[in-house]
């Protein structure tokens, strides 16, 4: 850690501004509160680089000015070790704070839980190929022997998260209004005891005690001793929620909330500055003021909506007319099929009919 979060600084600072590149090992983590810390020994060896951080922030060293509550909830979230709900329209950028919190504080790849309807906290944990088990011990005579249990048992992004690093990992749980009524009920008691159980390995831990099984990282894996997974700190988790249902008052207890408005002009600049640079030149101000009037007059649009416009212009083959901005930026037959690129570019999210742009 810098000086500044050993003076009492804030981790998070949300400027983009990574810290400084200090071996995994030699990293410290300011404590949690007595009731929200666990003794699992740390284990694990450091997570891989998050590889869609560039993908979905731009690359490293594009700076952001955020907002304040930004700033304070996030810090707070990491001090408290409690999760983090952040709500707003879609299209604002909930599921990018996830990303930013480990490109900034440089705690690896993001483990990516996406909820629908039909999700069921053991997809999150765990799940184990009794089927493809059962058909390997049943292999005949002189065949290759079944491989162990672990084999069989592969652990989601949630239970991943749970494993004991050093350093929290980040859990990003998208569009969790979306979920079943019983989840987030369900998470309760793995929220205050940041631990679960395998049934599969618990009921061979006598001939099995430690058991290496699969993780969510791509080809990683760890060893579950006693079928029983702890944390050894409270991964930082990031849920998002679009405002589709309220949740039980036991689990809003348990969360901080964040409410993420609307991006302004200046938000907008920095987001596309981030992606392109200043390949769009002096036309960047115009495109953002065009793309808010469009996002006003349609009741809201999301923000890779505007990328999706910037890109098409820094492509070279579409944009306005050169004779509107001077940028010699192709414009097909005229600002008449930028236009109508346009309506279908921003058409409204809600599926209503175009308003002219």
């Amino acid at each position: 850690m810098n000086a500044s979060l050993e003076n009492g600084g804030p981790l998070y600072k949300g400027t983009g501004e990574q810290q400084p590149e200090t071996a995994y090992e030699d990293r410290s983590w300011p404590p949690g509160p007595p009731w929200r810390t666990f003794t699992a020994p740390p284990v694990m060896p450091p997570p891989p680089e998050d590889e869609d951080a560039d993908r979905r922030l731009g690359p490293p060293g594009s700076l952001r000015r955020p907002r304040p509550e930004e700033v304070r909830l996030v810090n707070a979230s990491l001090l408290l070790r409690r999760p983090l709900l952040v709500t707003g329209r879609p299209g604002v950028g909930k599921s990018g704070l996830a990303y930013r919190i480990a490109r900034e504080l440089r705690l690896g790849r993001v483990l990516h839980w996406p909820v629908t309807s039909r999700t069921m906290l053991a997809s999150g944990l765990f799940e184990y190929d009794a089927i493809g088990r059962a058909q390997a011990r049943a292999e005949p005579d002189g065949a290759a022997g079944p491989a162990g249990i672990g084999h069989y048992v592969q652990l989601g992004p949630l239970g991943t998260a749970l494993l004991p690093y050093r350093l929290p990992r980040v859990l990003l749980i998208d569009e969790i209004d979306k979920c079943d009524v019983d989840l987030p009920h369900d998470l309760l008691t793995l929220f205050e005891d940041a631990r679960y159980e395998i049934p599969p390995l618990v009921r061979v831990k006598q001939q099995e005690s430690a058991v290496v099984v699969h993780t969510d990282d791509p080809g990683g894996t760890a060893e579950v001793v006693n079928g029983v997974v702890r944390a050894h700190t409270f991964p930082v988790i990031v849920m998002t929620s679009n405002g589709e249902r309220e949740f039980p008052e036991a689990f809003m207890r348990r969360c901080l909330l964040l409410d993420i408005p609307d991006p302004d002009a200046a938000a907008l600049g920095e987001l596309v500055s981030a992606h392109f640079g200043g390949q769009l030149g002096e036309l960047q101000e115009k495109l953002i003021q065009d793309f808010l009037r469009r996002s006003e007059q349609t009741g809201g649009l999301a923000a890779d909506q505007l990328l999706n416009a910037a890109h098409l212009v820094t492509s070279g083959r579409y944009g306005p007319p050169a004779s509107e901005d001077g940028s010699g930026h192709a414009a097909g037959e005229g600002g008449g099929e930028w236009e109508e690129l346009l309506r279908a570019i921003w058409h409204p999210l809600g599926g209503g009919g175009a308003e002219p742009v």
